[in-house]
């Protein structure tokens, strides 16, 4: 019951958090040029991104999207959902941060035409990273914490707080 607490307050944290700055990027960035911050390291740009990261996939036809983007992305969710509430040595935040940025861009496909909302880019001069959003950056810290925890690194923490 624990978990299931941690992991419905860790997705809705996400969830809000991403859910709202899309709405930000949709009222204040949508038909407008991007804007260029810290020496244009930071870029803020509208884009509806209908494939996966950095665009992959978005030639393909629209069914197709719908099934891989969104419906065999949630069956993955729940899966990952029933293992971390099974598993629970496994990392539960580092899961639940991930399935909330998951869940987040799902959202977006279903009520934006199979699209999700980026706005956010990086780089410096012409090395820059693709369009992305928060979703995005709470699927990699995630994914980060999970590696951390899954590493020989993060088992020694570990054992150390329990001992």
């Amino acid at each position: 019951m624990k978990n299931t607490r941690l992991l419905g307050f860790i997705l809705a944290i996400t969830v809000s958090i991403d859910q709202g700055f899309k709405l930000i990027a949709i009222n204040f960035l949508q038909n407008k040029q991007s804007t260029s911050y810290m020496y244009d390291i930071f870029r803020l740009q509208y884009s509806d991104n209908s494939g996966a990261f950095l665009g992959i996939g978005n030639n393909l036809p629209e069914k197709v999207r719908f099934f891989i983007f969104t419906i065999a992305v949630l069956v993955m969710l729940i899966g990952l959902l029933i293992y971390v509430m099974k598993n629970p040595k496994i990392s539960l935040i580092a899961i639940s941060i991930i399935v909330g940025g998951e869940v987040s861009n799902v959202i977006d496909r279903i009520y934006n035409n199979g699209a999700v909302i980026d706005f956010m880019n990086m780089g410096i001069g012409s090395l820059r990273t693709g369009i992305f959003n928060f979703a995005d950056i709470f699927i990699m810290i995630g994914v980060g914490i999970f590696i951390l925890f899954s590493s020989k690194f993060g088992q020694k923490i570990t054992k150390a707080k329990l001992s």
